[in-house]
């Protein structure tokens, strides 16, 4: 009875959804303050109805209620708790069942907290928001119940995919559909903005905060899904250009371009035609990752084995909203102006380029991931698009910008003098440079490209921290002062000073890994050493392994520095019932100079374990510095004038007369 409870709110949903969308654009168009209220209330019911079906199918989930067919396939009575819970969004339904909530809730958020919006502005936000709720719920209801029946019900469950189940992976899913789901409401406002015929720097206002907190789960969302692939899949890399890992990235580089836009037009009131066309490219590709995972195209650990039909209604849902929106700008873009003026050399110009080559790369990205695809598609052909395309087109991309992020915060509005921003700077350039002429005479025989990239994200770090100690005067004035003005200091500004602070501490660990690595692969059997970088490893043996819903073998090593004792580590090979599937579990150690890294592999011809080992320099540096860009977008998101909010606007045009002004 619980699960038709769900089930019933779940299609109640539906219609709560086709009712928000309807009355809430009516309303506006009719400026009704009774329909657009009406509108309001029910996109907070809509979260409701979908936060109880999703947690009626969790009940199902705990309880091991095997009479739904999607706990049955995908879990386990001796399953663990946190993988009965995470389970839930560990397959097609139920992750769809996860992503029409986080839709939902970001929808009541804007009802609950926009408070400053013009009523008719935020009705129309609301409306296009139900309008994607009723899309994904009629995806979900007609093609991926995931309240469907079994009878006679089985007694046991098949499991989950054992990959799966690990901690990374139960909180990786919720933070990367909160930030892909979240750049909806930038699409929203950017729809919205279009039918009226109005951006000004209040509606960038309400747009970045939204915006923001869809960038800073996104950021998280895809650390941990790039940590769990490196100490989870034993191949001991963290970044493989999987086309689903893509599908992540390139909606990161245009929400990044949309933040800094969106200043760019709160600021100076320019770059609205601009940011309006990031918002949408934003969440289309947020869309398009969501395409890739479930459209049955790929073929991939991180994507779910569907079938075609359901690729071909999300297929549908991208041509309406992809093509709706572009067909809209087309339309009602022209009539807005451009905005204010400014000189190629100012705060402007330089975000400008930042966005520029941020969506250049997107691109890029891209062009790399859908080539492939469409050449079978047309053809037949099977092609492989790797990283040597992606390092020869993305990084030189790259490194451009991430050598001009330092200097623009340094810049003033509207125009700047290059020559002022040297003398500011001279000595953190000096700096960075310094630490990359250092780890180049350390490794003079190369590669050389590693103290290019330490010496860049140096430069990050140090230009970052060097533009808040100008803010706060430090050096020139009391520390009482300097602290008064840290205090003072729009949170905002701190945050993006940890944000560029961690990108540069994150570059240091991508270049040290991939440049520095050491491998070493051997046949070992209980008593041999094997030498990876300055560690001694020693195989001490294996021993049969029984876990809650696994068996298998732990390897046991004891790693050596110098001849002393460091830690000792285990490997395991798991066998998970009751599908037979084997996962590695490696053997970590971590310091801040790198990472010993162990996978015990399959037998080997002598009777001992193949195994794989390596030495990963700096390799916590990526996670470190993702987290420090989460915790500056955390902090970004207190800023008082994110939840004061803009002043309310003097008077509310009809789309009409507003269109005709602007």
């Amino acid at each position: 009875m619980i699960v038709e409870v769900g089930h019933f709110a779940l299609v109640l949903a539906l219609a709560v959804a086709a009712y928000q969308f309807a009355v809430n654009l009516y309303g506006a168009s009719r400026n009704d303050a009774g329909l657009m209220a009406a509108g309001r209330m029910a996109a907070l019911a809509q979260a409701v109805l979908i936060g109880l079906a999703f947690f009626v199918l969790m009940h199902a989930y705990i309880v091991s209620d095997f009479s739904v067919e999607n706990v049955f396939r995908n879990s386990h009575s001796a399953k663990p708790l946190l993988y009965k819970i995470s389970g839930v969004w560990g397959n097609h339904e139920g992750s769809m069942l996860l992503w029409v909530l986080i839709l939902a809730i970001f929808g009541g958020a804007v009802a609950l907290f926009g408070r400053n919006l013009p009523p008719q502005l935020k009705a129309r936000v609301l409306g296009v928001q139900g309008s994607v709720g009723l899309a994904f719920l009629l995806f979900v209801v007609l093609t991926s119940n995931p309240f469907t029946r079994l009878s006679p019900a089985p007694i046991e469950g098949q499991g989950l995919n054992p990959i799966l189940q690990d901690p990374a992976l139960a909180f990786h899913p919720p933070f990367l559909y909160a930030g892909y789901v979240g750049l909806s409401v930038a699409f929203a406002f950017a729809v919205a903005a279009l039918i009226e015929g109005k951006v000004d720097a209040a509606w960038a206002r309400w747009v970045r905060p939204w915006t923001l907190a869809s960038w800073t789960f996104l950021t998280i969302g895809i650390a941990m899904g790039s940590w769990w692939a490196y100490y989870e899949l034993g191949w001991g890399g963290f970044w493989f250009w999987d086309p689903v890992e893509n599908a992540s990235l390139m909606p990161w580089l245009v929400a990044t371009a949309l933040i800094h836009s969106a200043i760019v037009v709160e600021k100076r009131n320019a770059l609205k035609i601009w940011t309006l066309l990031l918002s949408i490219f934003a969440f289309s590709l947020s869309l398009l990752g969501t395409f890739l995972v479930r459209s049955g195209i790929l073929t991939s650990v991180h994507a779910f084995a569907v079938d075609p039909d359901r690729g071909f209604f999300i297929l549908g849902i991208l041509t309406l909203f992809i093509g709706g929106s572009l067909t809209l700008f087309a339309i009602r873009a022209p009539v807005l102006k451009a905005g204010g003026l400014f000189a190629p050399v100012s705060r402007e110009g330089a975000l400008v380029v930042n966005n520029l080559i941020l969506c250049a790369a997107a691109a890029a990205v891209f062009v790399g991931t859908l080539y492939p695809l469409a050449l079978e598609t047309l053809n037949g052909a099977k092609i492989t698009v790797g990283a040597p395309y992606f390092n020869l087109t993305f990084g030189p991309l790259m490194i451009p910008l991430l050598l001009l992020v330092p200097l623009g915060p340094m810049l003033t509005w509207k125009r700047a003098s290059v020559s002022a921003v040297g003398r500011r700077l001279w000595l953190a350039a000096a700096l960075a440079a310094a630490i990359g002429i250092a780890v180049l005479i350390v490794n003079v025989r190369g590669p050389w490209l590693a103290a290019l990239g330490v010496g860049v994200g140096a430069w990050l770090i140090i230009g970052a921290l060097w533009e808040l100690s100008e803010r706060l005067g430090a050096g020139r004035v009391p520390l009482a002062a300097s602290w008064s003005r840290l205090k003072g200091m729009p949170r905002a500004a701190i945050g993006m000073t940890l944000a560029h602070a961690g990108l540069g501490l994150a570059l240091i660990g991508i270049f040290g890994l991939s440049f520095w690595r050491v491998e070493n692969i051997v046949a070992m059997q209980s008593g041999d050493t094997a030498q990876v970088g300055a560690y001694t490893i020693v195989f001490v043996g294996e021993t049969p392994l029984k876990g809650p819903n696994y068996t298998g073998v732990s390897g046991k090593f004891d790693l050596l520095r110098d001849g002393k004792p460091v830690a000792v580590l285990t490997s395991e090979k798991r066998e998970f019932k009751p599908r037979g599937m084997p996962t590695t579990e490696v053997g970590l150690h971590q310091t801040v100079a790198g990472d010993v890294y162990i996978a015990l592999g399959d037998k080997a011809m002598n009777g001992g374990r193949s195994v794989r080992m390596y030495y990963n320099p700096l390799a916590s540096f990526i996670w470190w510095g993702a987290a420090i860009m989460f915790l500056g977008g955390l902090l970004s998101l207190t800023d008082r004038r994110f939840r004061v909010g803009a002043p309310r606007r003097a008077t509310v045009a009809t789309p009409a007369t507003e269109a005709g002004r602007v």
